[in-house]
């Protein structure tokens, strides 16, 4: 029985599995829909589509950087398990996409899905890792920087937390103070650069914040909201020196701040840090409720 594109197009829609799968699935049953999905099924590619319901809330962030096109990548892909995440087999899936992120630097997720890889996309490899990993994976997010400066990557604990920095006016012999700011974001978590970064609304729900808090301790009942404004003003000074890098004290000597310590050695232009899997919310199930649900499933 002879098949057309269109029946390839149709059973990848239905099993979530690659173009190629899909096909040879479609040779070997004679171009029988319902043989090639069942041919799928029991070759075990065409499960990814069922795991797609599950929330991927383990993962890792990895990194990738080209020093000869000047590109960088800091990119999360998740997973379900913690173990899974920990394998070399997941490590190695998220080399491979961020090398494509970097080659074709895509707008966006779904624009990065479209990308070629291998004999197909970037769908249809995550499908077929899926497939093989046996655990829904995504990709959830990237950040690209493109530069004529340098960049540095920072990976901590197998790629639990990832931070990407660009140095733009880079002098030689820099290399470690410059790791050392990408330490420093990783630990200290900074959200902007410099003072000047902070959005005025940021500022002005601290000032408040700060007030309101002056305003309740019985100490300063008697002085007067003008008092306790400059008070606030000079407060946030602590505030800056917690959030905005070059006025954090370093991680390493707090006698320092990160501005004394790059000095001349370059200009730090933009940074970025991921934390795997902040804001996803991880599902959590009774063990009991767990097993029983198997057991159902086994019935059916």
């Amino acid at each position: 029985m002879a098949f057309t594109a269109k029946d390839v197009m149709e059973l990848r829609d239905k099993s979530g599995a690659g173009m190629l799968d899909c096909k040879k699935a479609l040779v070997d049953a004679d171009g029988n829909m319902e043989k090639a999905a069942e041919l799928l099924r029991e070759r075990g590619i065409a499960k990814a589509v069922k795991k797609e319901g599950r929330i991927a809330a383990e993962g890792v962030v990895g990194a990738y950087v080209c020093e000869k096109c000047g590109v960088g990548v800091l990119l999360e892909i998740n997973c379900e398990s913690d173990f899974v995440s920990r394998g070399e087999k997941f490590h190695g899936i998220v080399d491979e996409v961020a090398k494509v992120v970097a080659e074709n630097k895509p707008a966006d997720v779904e624009a990065l899905n479209a990308c070629k890889l291998g004999d197909g996309t970037v769908k249809d490899y995550i499908a077929n890792m899926t497939a093989v990993i046996g655990e829904k994976i995504s990709i959830r997010r990237f950040e690209i920087y493109e530069t004529k400066g340098k960049i540095e990557t920072y990976i901590h604990m197998g790629g639990k937390v990832g931070v990407m920095v660009e140095a733009n006016d880079f002098a030689n012999g820099a290399e470690e103070t410059l790791h050392d700011v990408a330490l420093q974001i990783a630990a200290a978590k900074p959200a902007y650069l410099v003072a000047a970064d902070v959005p005025q609304s940021v500022l002005d729900k601290e000032k408040e914040i700060m007030l309101v808090q002056m305003q309740g301790d019985p100490k300063n009942a008697n002085k007067p909201k003008e008092i306790l404004e400059k008070i606030v003003a000079g407060k946030l000074g602590k505030y800056y020196s917690e959030n905005c890098l070059l006025e954090q004290p370093f991680v390493k000597d707090d006698s320092q701040k990160i501005s004394q310590v790059i000095g001349s050695k370059f200009k730090i232009a933009r940074f970025v840090r991921f934390e795997m899997g902040e804001g996803i919310a991880k599902k959590s199930e009774n063990l009991q409720d767990e097993v029983q649900k198997q057991i159902d499933a086994m019935k059916k």
